[in-house]
């Protein structure tokens, strides 16, 4: 067998992946653990945490769980923290929501005064944890037997702001904006200014999708969710509208977007990352924390290469910092190395 003449070929692409240390210098996107933001659910009522079982390792906070939670986070470097609370009474309208004794706003300020100095406090700012029926704002008045429930927009956009004056009086750093309301981001940033709260930063879930990866999410909140979220959160086959929903929170006053999930939607992660100014994140979801999971629990997989490769994935297409149940987790790994 005969080889071309000496030299050849003279692009040798491999040399960048010769070594270790070569690898290391060449690598273009990192993963660092002040970019992790980890999700965090808390109980009205509980005397000891709660396993969530769709979600090995994560689990419903009492207060007291919740604030070591959140230490053994902030030491391990991580860049915020997400706080969802799940109230004992529910009602039509989510009043549990703004109340300043709700165990959200309680338990914000709990980690507010534990760790508010050492990371990002943030809050989810939706009413399908307080609602009865599920639903991300106020149902309008029933049209007939049989219709799906109907969102009320602008009746929705009053709760979110009373919700976020509630959540920045906690002391609140970030507001999580998550229910895919027209005009939400005006909305509450208008309120919040009113008030004083011009430094609150506001988060909008702009890209937001009709998901079938939040499964275990509904067992974490104990969401009363009858019908689906179609009417709101965007359809998965649209990557054109998510672009276009980015661009019309940053216009509203978004200091941060996100796009949710993150692991099925990494093409609209990346356009949205070229075209709006401000960051963007990404929200690592329960279905896609499950998977990982599940097949690592079967041997299928390599645990903790297949969480940093998931969670770099997402940093690579664009994301400024990731939402992640592995957060504390993988902020320990990467201190490690």
């Amino acid at each position: 067998m005969s080889f071309p003449a000496a030299g050849f070929p003279a692009i040798r692409p491999r040399r960048l992946r010769r070594s270790p240390a070569v690898r290391a210098i060449a690598r273009e996107t990192s993963l660092e653990p002040r970019q992790l933001v980890l999700p965090m659910f808390v109980r009205e009522g509980l005397t000891e945490a709660v396993p969530i079982s769709s979600m090995p390792g994560v689990a419903q906070h009492t207060m007291d769980s919740l604030r070591r939670a959140a230490v053994e986070a902030a030491e391990a470097g991580v860049g915020g923290v997400m706080l969802f609370g799940v109230p004992a009474v529910r009602d039509a309208i989510g009043s549990g929501a703004d109340d300043p004794d709700g165990i959200l706003n309680v338990a914000t300020r709990a980690l507010v005064s534990e760790v508010g100095d050492a990371l990002v406090v943030q809050t989810d700012l939706c009413l399908d944890e307080f609602t009865d029926h599920g639903h991300c704002g106020v149902l309008a008045p029933s049209t007939g037997s049989g219709t799906d429930p109907v969102i009320d927009n602008d009746a929705t956009l009053e709760r979110y702001v009373a919700m976020a004056l509630a959540q920045a009086r906690a002391g609140s750093h970030l507001l999580g904006l998550s229910g895919m309301m027209d005009g939400q981001v005006a909305a509450i940033r208008k309120g919040l200014d009113a008030e004083g709260f011009t430094d609150t930063l506001l988060l909008g879930y702009a890209a937001k999708y009709a998901s079938a990866f939040y499964g275990p999410f509904r067992e974490a909140v104990d969401s009363q969710l009858e019908g689906d979220r179609r009417t709101y959160q965007l359809d998965p086959g649209n990557r054109r509208e998510g672009v276009r929903e980015a661009l019309i929170d940053e216009a509203e006053g978004a200091d941060v977007v996100m796009v949710k999930p993150a692991m099925s939607f990494l093409d609209v992660l990346r356009e949205v990352r070229d075209a709006v100014q401000v960051p963007v994140w990404a929200y690592q979801i329960s279905g896609e924390y499950a998977m990982i999971e599940a097949a690592a629990a079967n041997g299928w997989i390599d645990r903790r290469a297949a969480v940093l490769e998931s969670l770099l994935s997402i940093r690579r297409a664009g994301a400024d910092a990731v939402l992640t149940y592995w957060a504390t987790e993988a902020a320990h790994w990467l201190r490690e190395r």
